[in-house]
């Protein structure tokens, strides 16, 4: 059921959103490519012709608008050209804010880097974005797709900082399992967008929209958090202790590894499934992403740190 018109789904979710967040509108979609996609045209709506500020080490998506967010080679070459408009800055509070001008639409960026391996945006960082929109009146904007409905052991891992952006993108986990997408907006971007300008033939199904309200709603429950943030802390006390690991970061059960003595992540994680059937990621040459169900159990904490344990190189 295309979007022009409404369900009954769909507007409860929307306010569930609204509620749990920023307070603005919604709009909803399939995905977070898309929602980043709806994100980048509201910044430009509200500012046209405006620059777009993202970070060096940055994941937005794989859609047009979205790759040229993300300022990685390997992914956007063989797609070039792509959206003009963008410009790149390093992970410096200084540089970010000397970028941001009269000139910039938005600055979007991930409270956690999680495709480039779990990189914390620092909140040093997070205030200079802050400010410098302000100052500017730019938009600043959150990627929380992959930080989002509890990973962090908030429901949005902006709660964790002392930054509020003006519009949040949310997906992966928003569904339960089905495809959506979500972008959120505080009051003084709700009416941006005008009449026909975005809109989506499938987005906010009766169906996949219920099943993100249940999902929104279980991912907000307070004990729920709290598991995931001291299930976070056991996990990453187990993986620090493996010899072979030389650091661990991230917040709740969003964490990952870096492995000591040039150490091949790629390998690591194939032994992984294939010897200890434990599911991982490699993000670098000596990265490993560990992302497990927010409702992991200690003993299954405990098992996996002792299956990586056996994994010694």
């Amino acid at each position: 059921m295309t979007n022009l018109y409404y369900t009954a789904p769909a507007l409860e979710l929307s306010a569930a959103l609204a509620q749990s967040s920023l307070g603005g509108k919604v709009f909803l979609c399939n995905s977070g490519a898309e929602a980043n996609e709806a994100a980048i045209k509201l910044a430009r709506r509200a500012r046209p012709g405006g620059k777009l500020i993202v970070l060096e080490g940055a994941f937005h998506g794989r859609t047009y608008g979205a790759l040229s967010a993300t300022p990685q080679e390997s992914k956007q070459a063989p797609f070039a050209p792509l959206v003009p408009g963008f410009v790149v800055v390093p992970k410096d509070a200084a540089a970010l804010s000397a970028a941001i001008d009269a000139d910039t639409a938005a600055v979007l960026l991930e409270p956690i880097q999680g495709e480039t391996g779990i990189h914390v945006t620092s909140d040093e960082l997070l205030r200079a974005a802050r400010d410098a929109c302000d100052r500017t009146g730019a938009v600043l904007v959150f990627d929380e797709i992959q930080t989002g409905m509890g990973r962090t052991g908030t429901l949005w891992a902006y709660e964790q900082t002392d930054v509020v952006p003006d519009a949040l993108t949310s997906a992966k986990a928003l569904g339960g399992g089905l495809p959506i997408g979500a972008l959120v907006t505080g009051p003084q971007l709700a009416d941006v967008f005008q009449p026909g300008d975005h809109g989506s033939t499938f987005a906010g199904g009766p169906v996949v929209a219920s099943a993100a309200r249940v999902a929104l709603e279980i991912c907000s429950d307070p004990k729920l958090l709290a598991r995931v943030r001291a299930a976070g802390e056991r996990l990453a006390a187990g993986l620090a202790g493996l010899g072979y690991v030389a650091a661990v970061r991230g917040r709740g059960l969003m964490l990952a590894i870096d492995l000591a003595d040039g150490a091949d992540a790629t390998g690591l994680a194939r032994r992984a499934l294939l010897e200890q059937r434990l599911v991982v990621n490699a993000t670098g040459p000596a990265t490993i992403r560990l992302e497990p169900p927010l409702i992991v159990s200690d003993e299954e904490i405990d098992d996996a740190v002792a299956r990586f344990g056996a994994l010694s190189p």
